[in-house]
């Protein structure tokens, strides 16, 4: 049976992306149609990229983490500088939830919430493409079934 990694998906963030560009476009065509000269404005081209911070962060939180189930565990890592790594074992996991919002419904994206036997706390991915196809691999790799997602 072949690793399958799970990873929040990056629709949202290219969307991110083309608004802030809008934005950033507009800001910049105004500024030099309208503004450039005025008092108080000289700095404006040379701020207006720091727009595109909180799509950047979301990038980098996107690629810093990662679920992989493999074998007869479930791992899931986040983390730049400090990891943090929680390994359950897939004969552990009770209850897999999906929740969709209407956006993420819209977008084929979900939440994965994983909860497992004994453990009071519960494990949420964020904006997962095929929400219920992982959710239906990770019960069938629960179950010891191997059925691969589409």
């Amino acid at each position: 049976m072949s690793d399958l990694i799970i990873r929040p998906t990056a629709k949202f963030i290219i969307l991110r992306f083309v608004v802030t560009g809008i934005i950033f476009l507009a800001l910049e065509i105004v500024y030099f149609a309208y503004w450039k000269g005025a008092r108080g404005t000289d700095l404006i081209p040379f701020f207006a990229p720091i727009i595109f911070i909180p799509a950047f962060r979301r990038l980098i939180s996107r690629q810093l983490t990662t679920v992989t189930l493999s074998g007869d565990r479930l791992r899931y890592q986040t983390g730049l500088f400090s990891k943090t790594t929680r390994t359950i074992q897939l004969s552990k996991v009770q209850d897999v939830r999906v929740d969709q919002r209407p956006g993420q419904r819209m977008f084929g994206v979900g939440d994965l919430s994983i909860e497992t036997a004994g453990d009071t706390s519960r494990l949420t991915i964020a904006e997962v493409d095929h929400p219920q196809d992982a959710a239906d691999e990770i019960l069938n790799r629960a179950q010891g079934g191997a059925t691969a997602i589409q």
